[in-house]
């Protein structure tokens, strides 16, 4: 079938049902069978390094730096009091942060250096003394051997962190060590470095993990609150937005309590300060699960989608974990945006919703001068994310599902036709700013779907020119699902004026990660720099960096592990000194 082998395809907008016709097929046909991935989540190593690794082709010489990356590691604990310990949940997979070094040389035979480090050793000797795992966890399903009462009382236990889903360079605000060289940790003529005032790797907790940019090696944890004393709730969003010409870096803080409160601030790059933009307390404004949010030039801009949680929040302390504290699925539950003004502390400035979805990702968000039918100059706003019809795809990432293990995908995928919102679509939405400020949180106005782009010709994990973040662009890059295996299996750019897309294939097995774009330096068009996706080979259970042409999705070059290393979320390119 179309799209099922190896190679670059170049598909538009005619193709966009055929081809996602087509992943249902594979599914129907239950093509995963064929597709072996176990090595991308199952027994997982540390490999402290530098190992070399081989390189074949080339990466450009202007593209030498360090691509970190960070996501779940291993996912039992052998030995514990009570025998092996099963971690259920992919999101909770224990975190291990991954440094791979890009060195040119002389004679323009580039080295990549690989090391790895694990982020959660104290959790880990926990489980190890216990036999299960206490805290709180995103999807970990409870042990029947525990009682309640030590299920609950573990809430309040000091945290124990996971760290496993996005980094973040040179976060203002924190106090900054001197600037650190990173070398591939080996004292000798590499001499590579980059330089970076610190590193943090953080999670959908208010607390974000300092590590050391050269060993990896765990450093201490920064909360919320120690930026602001009001930014005490313990929700938060993984994905931090950043403007690219300041350097200001934008969250929110959620609250519970009888009527949840959602903060939403900024950390000045120049000064460090911590300025509350908003405080949102208001029972038709739900706690819910988010992973991003957006920012354009003027607004932080907040969607809640239906991943509401019950109890207004206070489940979360008795289920200890986010997915069984989340009400069930509601058509009738809209998404409901908060826009916030972020640049003349108006605060709450509109209000609006959108049918009921769910995310994990934004995309980016932007904003156009219009005028109205009176001739007033107006402001619409733009939001596009990978957006899913309902929540099934949360319960998806289930190890079981994940790895068909006793048959688990099909039962689970089968069941209610689930498969049919498996996959993500790429969603536009314009709204229209009132022309004064309209805090109105019965969220009356509505925004316009104005482009829908779906699988494969999109996917999930998106990237963008770094310095188009909250402007308008063209092309997004992602991790797309053809319906051969149980997470993503090709790569695709996408061209958001003409709905073109190119997508990118491997072999049989070959599960690709997030691409993460990387710009030429000194590049006009937005689309001229290469991509870095991390290749997990199920077939040998080996992995490799894949480099891409930015503009082609043509293979560069890779270089190649001879183990594998695991999937994981999210990762940052840091530039040569």
């Amino acid at each position: 079938m179309a799209l099922n082998g190896p190679g670059v395809y170049h598909r538009t907008r005619e193709h966009e049902q055929e081809d996602a016709s087509n992943i249902t097929k594979n599914i129907l046909a239950q093509s995963w069978k064929s597709w072996p991935n176990e090595a991308a989540f199952d027994r997982l190593e540390e490999h402290r390094g530098p190992l070399r690794l081989t390189v074949r082709g080339t990466f450009p010489s202007w593209a030498a730096g360090s691509l970190y990356r960070t996501g779940p590691g291993q996912s039992r604990v052998e030995d514990t009091a009570r025998g092996t310990h099963f971690t259920t949940h992919w999101f909770d997979g224990f975190a291990q942060t991954h440094r791979f070094d890009i060195i040119p040389s002389e004679d323009d035979e580039t080295q990549v250096w690989y090391s790895s480090k694990r982020q959660a050793d104290e959790w880990i000797a926990d489980v190890k003394k216990k036999g299960w795992r206490s805290g709180m966890t995103f999807g970990q399903k409870a042990d029947p051997c525990v009682g309640i009462f030590a299920k609950v009382m573990t809430v309040f236990e000091p945290k124990l962190g996971n760290h496993n889903v996005a980094l973040l360079a040179n976060v203002p605000g924190v106090p900054e060590d001197e600037k650190t060289e990173v070398s591939n940790g080996v004292t000798g003529p590499l001499g590579h470095r980059v330089n970076t005032s610190n590193l943090f790797v953080s999670t959908d907790y208010t607390g974000i993990r300092r590590i050391d940019p050269s060993t990896l090696q765990p450093l201490g944890e920064t909360t919320q609150y120690d930026l602001h004393p009001s930014l005490s709730g313990p929700c938060s969003c993984s994905h931090a937005q950043r403007d690219p010409d300041s350097g200001d870096l934008f969250n929110f803080n959620l609250a519970f309590g009888r009527v949840p409160t959602y903060r939403i601030f900024r950390v000045d790059a120049a000064s460090g300060e911590t300025e509350v933009l908003a405080t949102i307390s208001d029972l038709n404004v739900p706690p819910a699960y988010m992973h991003s949010f957006f920012l354009t030039e003027n607004h932080v801009v907040i969607c809640i989608p239906a991943s509401h949680y019950a109890w207004r929040g206070l489940k979360t302390q008795w289920e200890g974990n986010i997915i069984d504290s989340m009400k069930p699925f509601d058509k009738e539950r809209k998404c409901k945006w908060l826009v916030v003004d972020r640049r003349h502390g108006k605060g709450l400035v509109a209000t609006f919703s959108t049918p009921a979805a769910f995310f994990f990702h934004s995309i980016n968000a932007f904003e156009e001068k219009v005028k109205d039918e009176d001739g007033a100059e107006r402001t619409d706003l733009f939001f596009d994310m990978a957006k899913y019809e309902n929540m099934d795809i949360i319960k998806g990432f289930y190890y079981d599902v994940l790895m068909d293990r006793d048959d688990a995908t099909k039962k689970y995928w089968f069941k209610n036709d689930r498969y049919k919102n498996c996959a993500p679509t790429l969603t536009r939405y314009r709204f229209r700013l009132p022309p004064k400020p309209t805090p109105d949180t019965t969220f009356s106005a509505s925004a316009e779907e104005v482009l829908a782009i779906p699988s494969p010709h999109a996917g999930e994990l998106p990237t963008i020119h770094p310095l188009r973040n909250g402007k308008p662009y063209r092309y997004v890059y992602s991790a797309s699902l053809r319906g051969l295996t149980t997470s993503v299996d090709a790569l695709v750019k996408t061209d958001l004026d003409t709905s073109e897309a190119f997508i990118w294939t491997g072999p049989e097995g070959h599960t690709p990660g997030e691409p993460v774009f990387v710009p030429r330096p000194g590049a006009v068009e937005e689309d001229d720099g290469i991509i870095f996706s991390l290749v997990v080979d199920g077939v040998n259970e080996t992995a490799y960096i894949l480099c891409l042409n930015g503009k082609t999705m043509e293979e560069m070059g890779r270089a190649q592990a001879d183990f594998a290393i695991g999937q994981g979320f999210h990762g940052i390119h840091l530039p040569a000194a």
